[in-house]
């Protein structure tokens, strides 16, 4: 009984806030969903408790996807409780676990898409991550890396190593993150890698012809201040064609990769969306947006909450935070 009152008096709150500041946009981020949980990491949504938050969140809010949420911001018609859920990098679980629980409950999506491992690729945290999840090893050396010799015998050392591996990793260029994941395959004795974790071509299609958004991430998700600019711009337009191209549809929104204002994207990257004709794009800055809000810098806040109720609560919390830049 304590969450049906929960989402009734959420309702009379957001309702009574939006009355006196106005309405304010709320987007929530995913990336998996997976089929059961997960001991490497327990925080992780699988499909169980998705479906349980999802269930919250239609009795709460009113989720639209993106493009019509910004339109409706824009428009200053934005109903007091909008929300908006959506999905980064584009996992095959996504389609195969995530899909079928927003259609049942009536709920649209909107999923970025990095179309360099669409059919059979997968991303590079991965490849540490199932590389360490499946060593025989009982510890790694990584002292090529500055982390020294890694134990690995069990759950709770595998996470910490994949946590430090991914730390060093991700910061480095294309050339240097391709050398660094062999040594790691050398170190671990190449385990078998699964080649199955991010969406098909036709899995996109299927998202879209279920009335999903599917909007551009990139082809090979660079973090942008890392990389030329000249390599920044053609990996957003590149991405969006191919996305294009696969739906028959436009790609009017976009998420910067790995997603923190100033540290991987720039006011140059976002001038390169708006120079491509996106009208939204999303960070990962926690917070809500307001009308006036620069729509393609837009903020995205998800709990991490185990329980419907308390995931709820810090969700009506954060939706009084704003992180926002004004529009131009």
């Amino acid at each position: 009984m304590l969450l049906p009152l929960l989402e009734s008096l959420l309702r009379v709150h957001t309702d009574a806030t939006s009355a006196l500041a106005g309405p304010r946009l709320q987007i929530l981020l995913f990336h998996r969903v997976l089929a059961q949980p997960d001991p490497l990491f327990p925080l992780e949504v699988d499909a169980a408790r998705f479906g349980r938050l999802m269930e919250a969140v239609r009795n709460v809010f009113q989720v639209l996807r993106l493009d019509d949420a910004v339109a409706a911001l824009q428009e200053r018609r934005l109903s007091p409780r909008a929300l908006v859920v959506t999905f980064d990098d584009g996992y095959a679980d996504n389609e195969t676990q995530a899909l079928p629980i927003l259609r049942r409950l009536g709920i649209p999506g909107t999923f970025f898409v990095s179309t360099g491992f669409l059919d059979g690729g997968r991303m590079w945290n991965d490849t540490i991550i199932e590389t360490v999840r499946r060593t025989a090893r009982s510890e790694l050396d990584m002292s090529w890396l500055g982390l020294g010799r890694l134990p690995c015998g069990g759950v709770e050392q595998k996470r910490a190593a994949i946590g430090q591996i991914i730390a060093k990793i991700k910061y480095m260029d294309f050339a240097q993150r391709r050398e660094a994941l062999d040594r790691l395959g050398h170190s671990s004795e190449r385990p078998a890698l699964p080649s199955d974790l991010m969406l098909s071509s036709e899995q996109v299609v299927s998202l879209h012809r279920a009335g999903m958004e599917v909007g551009a991430h990139t082809v090979n998700h660079p973090i942008l201040c890392e990389v030329d600019d000249i390599v920044a711009m053609d990996e957003i337009a590149r991405g969006r064609s191919k996305l294009s191209a696969l739906t028959g549809a436009a790609v009017t929104s976009f998420a910067y990769p790995n997603g923190a204002p100033q540290r991987d994207y720039a006011a140059r990257h976002v001038a390169m969306v708006r120079s491509l004709g996106f009208q939204a794009a999303v960070s990962t800055a926690a917070g809500s947006s307001r009308s006036g809000d620069d729509v393609l810098q837009l903020p995205r806040f998800t709990p991490w909450d185990r329980s419907p109720a308390r995931w709820l609560l810090r969700l009506a919390s954060a939706r009084r935070r704003r992180h926002f830049t004004r529009a131009t």
